[in-house]
């Protein structure tokens, strides 16, 4: 069974569509590029990817965008693997408006809940961001 065209079809989905504007929101120009990276591996994990957490719980109108990004920077600090996300979502957090001091205090607090090695290498995948938006903006 081939699922490609169902999974073409619901890429046209309402649900899609809105998880797409929401990462274009957050991620920018970076957010197809994304997308495509997750298709190249699964395309039904890359859809999921979009539908749920973009279409789904992004789009809500009950924490703006830059209060989700700083509780997702949480708890990829906390999780302490998830490093290549982690960078993802503190581009996505200075996209939302969240300045680097707030993203550095929200990865401090996380101290108590998730020790040091966490969140120094929270902290140093920050410092790296901030690197690469400071080149940007020269």
């Amino acid at each position: 069974m081939n699922s490609k065209p169902i999974l073409e079809e619901s890429e046209k989905s309402a649900l899609y569509q809105k998880g797409m504007e929401e990462l274009h929101k957050q991620l920018g120009s970076s957010a197809d590029e994304y997308i495509k990276q997750l298709k190249s591996i699964s395309e039904e994990f890359a859809w999921v990817n979009v539908a749920f957490p973009f279409g789904e719980l992004y789009s809500r109108n009950i924490l703006d965008l830059k209060t989700r990004e700083l509780c997702t920077i949480a708890a990829l600090t906390v999780q302490g693997f998830a490093l290549p996300q982690l960078k993802l979502h503190i581009r996505a957090a200075i996209r939302c408006g969240a300045s680097r001091p707030e993203v550095a205090e929200v990865i401090t607090q996380m101290t108590a809940y998730c020790g040091f090695p966490a969140a120094t290498n929270a902290l140093l995948i920050m410092k790296d961001v901030f690197a690469d938006e400071s080149k940007q903006e020269e």
